[in-house]
């Protein structure tokens, strides 16, 4: 309620009629973008190497704590039948989505569903040869669950959108608010099931696995006063990101995080954050990597694909790897803890022994 309340509360006190805000097809364009600004470039340059540099260093002190042998009871496993199944329906959709085949016409639009469910199918049998056991075989029935989670997960992202216009879709001329709601629902699905089973599988590599949960411990401040201020901070942020899209828009990926790890604290509840105490660095970097490697095949299908989106951001809209201007590709790291966040009530602490058998 505080996510979706704070930005439309402050548009309302702006004066500004919300319901543009809430539009589906969202196709009213009615913000419009600064142009591209060193200054704010080179300011997004210096945050996203320093948010890599920090995963590199998590990584090479992960690689020097690795165990020389592996432990517990898992084993590699072959690559099961339906991993192949996987990866023949992504690569077929793959050819289908980037053809303009006459025949095929009808069902242009729609094959990101397809492509990622042979992504997700073929990322799990991966983990299974990895390590003899994946998300979707030890949990079948609340992995179905992450699909349905994963829908209302992005739609809340889209509705954020609205409010700075950072991303819009083409090809969905003519959809009606029912249609075009069912269809996305439908490709929105596939986003945390399929960074979630990228976590599983980043966390089969023994330097991301049990190299990163024997790290370095690292002092927290306590929740008591840090939490409250980043509460309030945060959502400050996330009630003006509509009247000032061109200085807060990146808060729309790092304020719902933020808010979400303050009320955890300020509720006894255990946060993302907490395994750092000890030494665990995984919550942090894994997700964080997978959602990068998700994030470049996102971008990668999207590109030549008719149903597609397009990205219009201020201050950086230069320098693109496919559709993302390459320095948007820093949003990614904190996604990828935003899904871990959203998918536990689903399917568990992935990093928690209990929880994953």
């Amino acid at each position: 309620m505080i996510l979706v309340a704070l930005p439309l509360l402050g548009i309302i006190f702006a004066g500004r009629d919300p319901a543009a805000y809430l539009e589906i097809p969202p196709t009213t364009r009615y913000v419009r973008q600064a142009g591209f600004s060193w200054p704010w470039f080179a300011f997004f340059t210096v945050a996203d190497l320093l948010l890599m540099a920090g995963l590199l260093w998590a990584v090479r002190c992960g690689h020097r704590k690795k165990p020389g042998t592996p432990e517990g009871s898992a084993s590699p496993g072959a690559f099961p039948w339906w991993g192949w199944a996987g990866l023949a329906l992504c690569l077929s959709n793959w050819l289908l989505a980037w053809q303009r085949f006459s025949w095929f016409w009808l069902f242009q639009p729609h094959t990101f569903l397809p492509i990622w469910a042979g992504f997700i199918l073929a990322v799990n049998a991966l983990a299974v040869k990895r390590s003899g056991s994946c998300l979707l075989l030890r949990r079948p029935l609340r992995f179905v669950l992450l699909f349905p989670a994963s829908a209302g997960f992005w739609w809340f992202f889209e509705y954020l959108n609205r409010f700075v216009q950072n991303w819009y879709y083409t090809g969905i001329e003519g959809m009606g608010p029912g249609a075009y709601s069912y269809f996305s629902s439908l490709a929105f699905a596939t986003v945390l099931p399929g960074v979630l089973s990228m976590i599983d599988l980043l966390s089969t590599v023994p330097a991301l696995g049990r190299g990163l949960a024997r790290c370095r411990p690292i002092r927290l401040p306590p929740p008591r006063w840090v939490a409250p201020a980043t509460l309030a901070a945060a959502g400050a942020g996330l009630a003006l990101i509509g009247r000032f899209p061109d200085q807060l828009f990146a808060l729309l990926w790092v304020s719902p995080l933020l808010i979400f790890l303050a009320i955890q604290a300020l509720t006894g509840r255990r946060t993302l954050l907490q395994p750092l105490r000890s030494g665990d660095w995984r919550p942090v970097v894994i997700p964080a990597l997978a959602a990068l490697a998700c994030g470049f095949f996102w971008e990668m299908w999207n590109y030549f694909s008719l149903a597609r989106w397009t990205y219009s951001i201020p201050h950086v809209q230069r320098f693109h790897l496919f559709e993302m201007p390459i320095l948007g590709y820093g949003g990614y790291l904190p996604f990828g803890l935003a899904c871990l966040a959203a998918g536990m009530p689903v399917i568990g602490d992935p990093f928690n022994q209990a929880d994953r058998y």
